[in-house]
């Protein structure tokens, strides 16, 4: 291996803070198949050996001790029940089950729904978690309360609460988002000066446009996801926004609230064309993400890959503000040559452009 100038922790940070690392940093999102099939292929019999073996600046994720009261098989702290479902290869958990469905009033709720509480997370361990690993960006606490809110009421039900029931939505949503806040009060305190990023994430796209509209994010998502970020800054930390599909509408706004990164870059959705993007939002924030697993990494050539990295490394990081990451998480379906591929393209590309 070439000597490595920088740490994975100092890489992140010379990128978001405007200056030039040593080489293009490298992320990994995958399913537990995918990064099975993965080392498999690579003979790698760990995780780490794997981050070794692609040149990875995988950050590391601290998250409290839950010590609340023990859920229900198959369900989380929230009640929500959830099942396995498979696909051709692979399960994810879906949510089946969701324990605000058929309330129809704040007072309703209030009366019947316990809501999880900070004091039922344990942050003591968190400096043992960290321990150690100051060559790595350290991400812990954030926010996605309307994920969460989903599944609470169910996916139909939660968009048309936006119309219908705002006043369900806003007392939830300040019950989720209060809690995230405590937490991330706690983590901050156990973890000063040490964690690298927050992330204070939303979907709110679909593959042509929003699937809320952009008063409605406005209305209910941004002000609260603005106390989050705000509290993220004031602790020194910086905002990893996650957000899928066409969301160039909402984006002057997402990134006047403050957030640092912009993850998962979807550029197949309308509107997410690379260079655009770069012009008119580059100097504000950094992309992180960028290379598609709906085509190129499942379904792509080899030289489809290589192309589509050094497009990335081209568009998106000229001049620096680029993480090069999957835009979501890499699935069984793509070939493992596909993502060594990708990850060697991207080293020996990002160790020329930063020479």
């Amino acid at each position: 291996m070439a000597h490595e100038a920088m740490t994975s922790r100092e890489r992140w940070l010379a990128v978001l803070s405007g200056r030039k690392p040593d080489r293009l940093p490298l992320d990994y999102w995958a399913t537990a198949e995918a990064d099975e099939k993965l080392r498999r292929h690579l003979g790698c019999a760990s995780r780490t050996e794997l981050e070794a073996r692609l040149h990875l600046d995988r950050p590391l994720h601290l998250a409290p001790r839950y010590i609340g009261p023990p859920p229900a098989p198959d369900q989380d702290i929230y009640g929500c029940r959830y099942r396995d479902v498979a696909y051709s290869q692979g399960v994810y958990r879906e949510c089946v089950s969701h324990p605000l469905a058929d309330f129809d009033s704040v007072e309703a709720i209030e009366a019947g729904y316990r809501w999880p509480q900070a004091d039922w997370f344990d942050v003591s361990g968190l400096p043992a978690q960290a321990a150690g690993q100051k060559h790595l960006p350290l991400a812990a606490g954030g926010s996605e309360p309307f994920l969460t809110y989903k599944n609470l009421r169910g996916d139909e039900q939660a968009f048309m609460d936006l119309l219908l029931n705002p006043e369900i939505v806003d007392y939830c949503l300040d019950k989720l988002f209060g809690l995230a806040y405590e937490q991330t009060c706690r983590i901050y305190e156990q973890l000063p000066g040490s964690v690298t990023y927050s992330y204070v994430a939303e979907d709110m796209g679909g593959e042509q446009s929003l699937m809320i509209a952009p008063d409605l994010i406005r209305r209910f998502l941004l002000p609260r996801m603005k106390r989050m970020v705000d509290l993220a800054h004031q602790a020194g930390v910086y905002v990893f926004h996650h957000n899928d599909g066409a969301i160039r509408a909402i984006l002057p706004d997402l990134i006047a609230m403050g957030i640092d990164l912009l993850n998962p870059i979807q550029w197949r959705c309308r509107g997410m064309d690379r260079a655009t993007l770069k012009q008119d939002f580059g100097r504000a924030v950094v992309f992180h993400g960028g290379m598609d697993n709906q085509v190129t990494l499942p379904f792509g050539s080899l030289a489809d890959v290589r192309q589509e990295v050094a497009d990335n490394i081209r568009l998106l990081g000229a001049g620096g503000g680029y993480i090069l990451a999957p835009c979501h998480n890499i699935q069984a379906v793509s070939p493992p040559e596909n993502i060594v591929a990708m990850y060697e393209t991207a080293y020996a590309l990002g160790r020329d452009t930063a020479g």
